[in-house]
This record gives structure tokens, sequence and C-alpha cells, in this order.
């Protein structure tokens, strides 16, 4: 049996737990000693208690993530009640900061704030010998990347086969954007290029496709970017995929050029746009060129095969709802092939709480801490964004209304109006934001379309249709087949960069 478990509850089983390996990988001669339990929040906190429990551990790590923190209280208390003589570690950004009044840390034995890969080790090793920290909360000193054992070979055959393989290249973000945690994270730190691109062939070896990286500012360092991008597109086979972060007014022509030769679909770019307002953004230490954002964005729709995925965030303080819409029409009009609608969360130590009192700052205390209104949105404004959020991920970005979704605002001005009409009119027949069936959802939007808008039945038909080819589906919906005769145009086109990328296109429940 181990002495020590590394454990945590992951958002769903296709994640893999990046920080634990970190911590296995790092555990020098406990290594031996030590073993990962991973789980999800799908599963009941009591089977996870036992499958802990059956391993009869002297340590419990416990990664803590704004998607777990509730369960994971669950699993704690349960555990120091069956079994208080397990010391329980707890890890990770959620109990990072402001962990005197969390309820998790009270129930646990010992917490390592931030980057715990050395200090883990350590502590581990006092408690088996008989001894004790100093304080409760454990505060290590920032480790360099040489330092590190890189932890990538301990994904296993079954986590190359099913889940998301994450990488780092880089770990820290130069800027200091009050929303976010990264920007806690100064300064930036690069991994010792030869041996993560050494670490990287392993994983191509072993059969890895998909790689996600998890850096905050890939493009930062241009001429480290352009190592690994060179890198990756010297070994591309069909079907690999590389995901990056990047900063979005950051994209020189040395990073062009090679981004541009990539094949359609094989890398995906995760752009943090976050407002168009600059007023907002200067008030949240958010520096940002927007004339160059939006070139880069043009670039990479109009050169590039990257498929794009840009972030804008709702309730920032001094954003009103109409410059909110704004900025999402303008972002709309840059063409990303998917826009996250997030709601603004207080995460635990980041600043943005110095605008509380002055904006109205109100949230919600349960996790993930979303904003529930402030002095320019109220909250019943607030509900109608999260419902538009939640249907854009439906609609916008699911993959299966690819060209469908942009018939919602056909002659319209804006689309940020118009899809709030779709989504209040949605929510008026349904009720609910989740668990509608992909057939029922799309016929609601037929319905919508022909008889809200007062679209061509036949047109509109043929549209819809596309769009539920392109998956690979053949079953023509019933209620399609009124306007669709047999043998018309409507062939799927596999062209776009959502028909090819490993994305939630199959789901029958959207």
């Amino acid at each position: 049996m181990p002495d020590i478990v590394l454990t945590t509850l992951n958002a769903r089983y296709s994640h893999c737990a990046f920080g634990l390996r970190y911590l296995l990988a790092n555990l020098g001669q406990l290594r031996s000693r030590a073993c990962i339990a991973e789980y999800d929040i799908n599963q009941r906190p009591t089977d996870i208690v036992e499958s802990l429990l059956a391993r009869n551990p002297a340590i419990i790590g416990f990664g803590v993530y704004i998607w777990n923190v509730a369960p994971a209280t669950e699993i704690v208390a349960m555990l120091k009640r069956v079994r208080p003589d397990i010391v329980i570690i707890l890890g990770g950004p959620e109990v990072s900061h402001e962990t005197e009044e969390q309820p998790i840390v009270r129930l646990a034995d010992w917490v390592i704030t931030g980057e715990a890969d050395l200090k883990f080790a350590e502590v581990c090793n006092l408690l088996l010998s008989g001894g004790r920290p100093a304080s409760k909360v454990i505060v290590p000193d920032l480790p360099e990347f040489p330092q590190i054992v890189l932890p990538y070979e301990l994904y296993d055959d079954q986590d190359i086969a099913h889940r998301l393989i994450y990488v780092e290249a880089s770990r820290g973000c130069p800027f200091t954007c009050e929303f976010c945690l990264s920007s806690l994270d100064i300064p930036v730190r690069q991994a010792p290029l030869p041996s993560f691109l050494k670490e990287m062939q392993r994983l191509l070896d072993r059969g890895v496709k998909q790689f996600k990286f998890v850096d905050r500012t890939f493009n930062l360092d241009v001429p480290t970017s352009r190592a690994i991008l060179e890198f990756f597109l010297e070994r591309y086979q069909p079907g690999h995929f590389h995901h990056f972060e990047i900063i979005p007014d950051r994209l020189p022509a040395a990073l062009r050029e090679i981004i541009a030769r990539f094949p359609p679909g094989s890398l995906q770019f995760e752009v943090g746009v976050q407002t168009f307002n600059e007023e907002t953004g200067s008030s949240i230490k958010r520096r940002q060129n927007y004339e160059r954002l939006e070139d880069n964005i043009r670039f990479l729709r109009a050169q590039t095969g990257v498929h794009l995925h840009a972030d804008l965030i709702a309730g920032l303080p001094g954003e009103t709802l109409d410059s909110f819409a704004a900025g999402f029409d303008q972002l709309i009009a840059l063409g990303p092939q998917e826009i996250q609608v997030g709601l603004l969360k207080r995460l635990r130590g980041t600043p943005i709480v110095r605008h509380d009192v002055e904006c109205g700052m109100v949230y919600n205390p349960q996790p993930p801490y979303e904003l529930l209104q402030n002095k320019l949105i109220d909250f019943a404004t607030m509900q109608k964004l999260r419902r538009f959020a939640r249907y854009w991920d439906l609609v916008g970005n699911s993959g299966n209304f690819v060209e469908s979704t942009g018939l919602i605002w056909k002659s319209q001005a804006s689309p940020f109006d118009a899809f709030m009409h779709w989504s209040e009119w949605l929510h008026a027949r349904v009720g609910r934001t989740d668990s509608i069936a992909l057939v029922r959802l799309m016929e609601l939007l037929f319905d919508f379309l022909t008889r809200e808008l007062k679209l061509a039945p036949e047109e509109t038909s043929e549209v819809m249709w596309r769009d539920y080819k392109r998956a690979g589906r053949h079953d023509k919906p019933a209620f399609l087949k009124e306007f669709l005769l047999p043998g018309q145009p409507g062939d799927s086109d596999r062209s776009h960069p959502l028909s090819r990328l490993p994305k939630r296109q199959s789901r029958r429940l959207v």
C-alpha cells in the first residue's frame, strides 16, 4: 500500500491532473511510496472516500480548484471523521489565497500555497520522519524550472489513448489584469527548451496527437515560441492538434510566417480579448493594443488555418450592457470560430475586489463566484447574460450550427441584440439552459427563424440540414422533411475548421 496518495477531482474524465503528476515526479526517494488516484466531479463523494481509504495511506495530497472545492470539502470532512489519523495536505489555486476563511482548510492538516512541486516532497519527508511543519499554511519559495523534474513520463497509455495531454513551456504572466490569478504569477519562467522538446518528442513517439499548452502567454518570448512551433510543424502528421493561449496583440512576422504554414485545423489559439472598452481595460490594469489585436485576428482568419477561440467577460467594472454588446458585435465582425462569453468571477486572491464598493460588485459566495449584479448591470440583466452565455455555447460554439447561427442576426444591425432576442425567446419556451436534446434545439431554432424572424422555411431548412450532416449524421429530423426534397442541395461541407476539431459535435444532449 502507498504511504502517499495524490488525488483530485477533475472536471471530467477526459481531463488529466497535470499538477499531481508534477508532485509525483518530484517526490524523490518517496516516489516509490506514492501513487495518483484521480476522480471526477460526477462521482459520488462516498465512493471516492471508500476508494481512497482502501489504499490505506498515511498522507493524502488533495488538489483543490474552483470547480471541485465543494465536493472536495465533503470528501475531506468524511475522511477526517472516518480516519482522523490520515494526514491531509491541500494544494492548488483555490486554497492558495484567503485560506483562513475556507471550511476545507479548517478541516485539513496542512496547506501548501502556490507552486508546491518541491515543497510537497519536503513536507512529506518531514511528516513521515515524525516532524511537523512550523505553521499550518506553508508558503514555498517559487521554484525555478531547472530545479523541477518534468512529469511527462507519468502520462500512461490510458491517458494517451483517452485524455487531454497537458504540457507547459513556461509559467507565470507579466501582466496585472485584476480579474486573473495569473496576474499574481510574476515573473515568467521558461522551461529549459532542450529538455522540454526532448519530452515532447517522447510523447510524440508514444502516439500523443493532441497537445494542450497551459502557458498563459505562449507567444511572450518569440524565439522560444517559434522554436516550439517549428518543432511541431516538422513532425506534423494528420490528426495532430495543438492548443495555445496567446497574447492577442503580440504576433510579429517571425510568428506569423510559421503559423501560416500549419495545416488547417491543426492549431487552436485561445485569445483573451475580455473587453473592447478601453476605459474598463485601463481600470482593471489590462494593457492591450486594440488596433494590433484586431489586425492579428484578421490575419489569423484570412491567412491561416488556425481555429480561434476568443474570450469576452461580462460584468467587468465600468462595463455597461451596451458597451459589452458593442464589444461582442465587434468580435463577431472579426470572425473567430468560437467566442467564450464568461461572467466575471471573483477568484480568491485577485485584486478585482478593490472595485467592490465603488462599483457595487456583488458576487455569488458559492463557486464559481460569478457576479450577481453591480451598479451598472442589475441582477435581472445578469441573469439574461448568464442565459445568453449558455445558449451561445450551445448554438454559437458547439459546432452543430456553423451556418445556422448567422441566420439569427441576418439583416439585423446587432448580432448581440439578435441573439439576446433568441435567448429570451428560447428560455420562455423551455425554461432551462441544459439537457436540451440536439434535434429539439434544432426544431426550436427553426421555429424561431421561420416564424419569429419570418425567414423562408425552404432556405432555412437547407442551411440547418447542412449543419446537421456536418458531423456525419444522416438521419433527417422529421421537422425538416417537409421542406427538403430528396436529392436537393444540402450535403455536408467538411471544409469548415469546426468539422475537424475533436469537440462536442456528436453530443445527443447539448
